[in-house]
């Protein structure tokens, strides 16, 4: 076999499978025949174009929440064996075949059984957890609750803080309080949120905020809601252009502002390591949040579902049989 089928983004809005060339792993990485990737919302926009879009787009291109099984070995990995079942972070798993450095692979363990594992989401969210650094009795505030805030409302409750989810669907907040919310506020009006927390927690607000969108609105929330001396993290990917922050507010209440999109390999890795141990130990439950799958004919459906969130969406995943 010398091809395989990639899903190829060819214009704004449309998708096209095509037969490109089966990758070969170089030395160092690893090819991974794909069981599935998750959908991100950060494959929204690009999907969408954006001004500074070019086409076509890499087969498999925006695909990065992959896993599945090695299949073949580049020169000098020692690490790993073919028929390991593996999550992985690289960037072109829409399509059946991707590579990665060995070292950003990481093995599967049996306890997981043939359960889909997005580990890149999974370990963003651990690292996000990790920058916040939350604590038993804090108040947590959490902006944005899909897959990523769920996460994280579960983590900041099992160590022990008062999570208050505030989102826009209700079934979003429904989710929040099945992941550990103490408190959830619908997302319709800056004013009345900012009059509930201060309810909430005593004119104190939040010692801890986590801003999970990604848009202009929900970063100028967080900076309303977190009190003197807490912490703003920014976990929503701004991918559309330039952000104004109150910077006056900032300064004023003397606040800690953290972009905890890890860049660091090593960082990543170990966050996707985290994840696995979190899911196997029954800390995440993990399938309560995969609730979409469509094939890879299907991968501009999967996005679009993604950005439009039909009844009872959390996560999409694109699925190879």
């Amino acid at each position: 076999m010398t091809t395989m089928q990639a899903a190829v983004l060819t214009a704004p809005g449309e998708m096209t499978i095509a037969e490109v060339d089966l990758p070969v792993p170089a030395a160092g990485e690893v090819r991974i025949r794909l069981e599935g990737c998750g959908v991100c919302a950060s494959n929204v926009e690009p999907f969408e174009g954006q001004p500074w879009s070019t086409f076509p787009g890499a087969p498999g291109g925006m695909g990065h929440e992959g896993w599945g099984v090695v299949d073949a070995l580049g020169d000098n990995v020692s690490t790993l064996a073919a028929g390991d079942r593996v999550a992985f972070l690289a960037g072109h798993s829409f399509a059946r075949y991707d590579v990665a450095p060995a070292d950003m692979v990481v093995k599967l363990p049996p306890a997981l059984g043939d359960q889909p594992f997005p580990g890149e989401p999974l370990g963003c969210a651990m690292n996000i957890f990790r920058r916040a650094d939350i604590r038993a009795g804090q108040t947590v505030a959490i902006i944005g609750i899909g897959f990523l805030g769920a996460v994280l409302a579960k983590l900041a409750t099992n160590a022990g803080a008062r999570v208050i989810a505030i989102s826009r669907r209700e079934e979003s907040l429904d989710l929040a309080r099945r992941f550990g919310a103490a408190e959830t506020v619908p997302m319709h009006d800056h004013w009345a949120i900012i009059e509930e927390v201060k309810r909430l927690t005593d004119e104190a607000m939040c010692e801890r905020v986590i801003e999970a969108v990604g848009k202009q609105w929900p970063l100028d929330l967080a900076t309303a809601l977190v009190g003197f001396g807490g912490r703003l993290i920014v976990a929503g990917y701004h991918q559309d252009g330039p952000r104004q922050v109150n910077m006056q507010e900032w300064n004023w209440k003397g606040i800690d502002v953290v972009n905890a999109h890890e860049r660091d390999p090593a960082v990543q890795r170990r966050g996707v390591e985290e994840a696995i141990a979190a899911v196997v130990s029954g800390q995440i439950d993990l399938p309560a949040l995969l609730t979409h799958r469509y094939p890879l004919s299907q991968v501009a459906d999967a996005i679009l579902a993604t950005r439009d969130k039909p009844a009872g969406f959390v996560k999409a995943l694109v699925t190879y049989e």
